[in-house]
């Protein structure tokens, strides 16, 4: 966009600055005339863009950018500083189509007007590069280049779908390398345009013609080389998302080896031009009669091995074969063998049998149940005699060990003394009265004898010298 300084380009102030120039007969200086056209240029142009071919391109070590811009006819210096040119999204080289938004000014040392360049962008295929690296970068983010969502093509297609210009020479690459590789393959056009504002709606359309149909187990999208600009319907979204979802595998084969567009990124498999694709999705024929034919003969010789095989299995099947009658003529002369050897034992075989027999039966008479028993019996009984012994003679022991104990316990018991006279005195509590202390006058008191007791009153209470030793 190009902006002026409207009070500055009217006609009626410029014949004033002119006649005031011109009544004006001193002389400035040369420095003085640089500065006042410098600040007449600024003041103009505010902000302005240019197109034109870079030439001249320098890069000193202050970071600033210097160079010139051109056209058939004409050129002007530029400036670009440091703090401007870091934001420039490509490198720029000698020959490049830029755009730049400046402004006009004048370098005074040289009395020569430049460009102070704010922005620089490619012209026209530098914008559809800048729109392509965002949409790339974009689809990228979101998954539509994982190797995870690309779909395997055939190996031996059945149905071949082709989406490209009925008329280019894409389509007359693809025929004429399929005509010569493999003819048998059926295909079928889907036509579209491949350049134009149009062509990426006619590709969407005929991709979901094809998903409609379902006759293709593949298809290929194509077109010749071009410009950026020729390739660019190739680069939209839409079709990018539609090849995505498309569920029938989809070669792309956009332009030549050196292009890249994001449909190749998008697609199922990416061949670098058509004939390449069609060389992809094609077996040789001649390939397929080579490989058919030592299929066959590898065939022929295993079947040929087999045979052989089984023949020789059968000659020796036959070989280990007898007749029946042979088979019970050999059994006969075995079984006359073994007769015979039955018939025959020899003395000391049996002399031996005989040892043999009498060994075990005197085991088995030592070993006889019944003896078992009367030994079993015989000890039992000693035992039971051996116990009553036993328990007489204990008998007898405890019962002089309880008469010495009763003996002993009669002897301190008080019982023995009282049968010799003595009796013990209580008091009405029950207790046993030991001293005098313990009695007072008129105290009833209980006696106990050997045999009964009887009730006494207390009238005297003597006391005796107590021993105190």
């Amino acid at each position: 966009m190009n902006t002026f300084n409207k009070m500055r380009s009217t006609p009626q102030s410029r014949s004033g600055y002119n006649r005031n120039i011109a009544a004006d007969t001193s002389s400035i200086s040369v420095t003085e005339l640089n500065r006042q056209v410098k600040s007449m240029l600024e003041n103009s142009f505010l902000s302005i863009q240019v197109q034109g071919e870079l030439s001249n391109f320098a890069r000193p070590s202050s970071g600033h950018w210097y160079f010139t811009l051109k056209d058939a006819k004409a050129q002007i210096r530029c400036a670009m500083f440091k703090g401007s040119n870091r934001h420039v999204q490509f490198q720029p080289k000698e020959g490049d189509q830029i755009t730049v938004q400046a402004k006009v000014s004048l370098y005074e040392g040289r009395g020569d007007y430049q460009l102070i360049c704010e922005r620089m962008q490619e012209a026209g295929s530098g914008r559809l590069q800048l729109a392509f690296e965002q949409l790339k970068a974009k689809l990228l983010k979101e998954g539509l280049f994982e190797s995870s969502n690309k779909k395997a093509t055939p190996k031996l297609a059945k149905h071949l779908g082709v989406i490209t210009s009925p008329s280019g020479a894409a389509i007359h690459d693809v025929l004429s390398v399929l005509k010569r590789r493999f003819p048998a393959l059926p295909v079928t056009i889907y036509p579209s345009q491949v350049q134009g504002a149009d062509a990426a709606n006619g590709l969407i359309q005929a991709i979901a013609l094809a998903e409609q149909q379902q006759q293709c187990d593949v298809l290929i999208i194509t077109r010749g080389g071009g410009s950026l600009e020729d390739l660019w319907p190739f680069n939209e979204e839409l079709l990018a998302r539609a090849i995505f979802a498309c569920t029938i595998p989809i070669i792309s084969a956009v332009g030549h080896e050196v292009d890249f567009s994001i449909s190749d990124l998008v697609a199922d498999c990416r061949a670098a031009t058509p004939s390449a694709a069609a060389e992809l999705i094609s077996p040789d024929q001649d390939g397929l009669r080579i490989q058919i034919d030592q299929l066959q003969q590898r065939l022929l010789n295993q079947v040929r091995n087999q045979i052989q095989q089984r023949r020789k299995a059968n000659q020796a099947l036959k070989a280990r074969m007898r007749s029946p009658q042979q088979r019970l003529d050999l059994q006969n002369l075995q079984l006359l063998a073994l007769k015979n050897r039955l018939s025959k034992p020899t003395a000391s075989t049996l002399n031996n049998h005989q040892q043999s027999i009498a060994l075990l039966e005197q085991r088995i008479s030592n070993q006889s149940p019944q003896l078992l028993i009367q030994h079993k019996n015989t000890y039992v009984s000693q035992l039971k005699q051996r116990i009553a012994q036993l328990i007489e003679q204990t008998n007898r022991d405890r019962r002089q060990a309880l008469q010495n104990a009763a003996a002993m316990l009669h002897s301190v018991s008080p019982l023995s003394t009282l049968e010799r006279g003595y009796s013990i005195a209580q008091s009405a509590t029950g207790e046993i009265i030991t001293d005098s202390e313990q009695l007072q006058i008129g105290q009833k008191i209980t006696s106990r004898l050997h045999s009964g007791e009887f009730s006494s009153v207390v009238s005297s209470i003597k006391t005796c010298a107590k021993n105190t030793e």
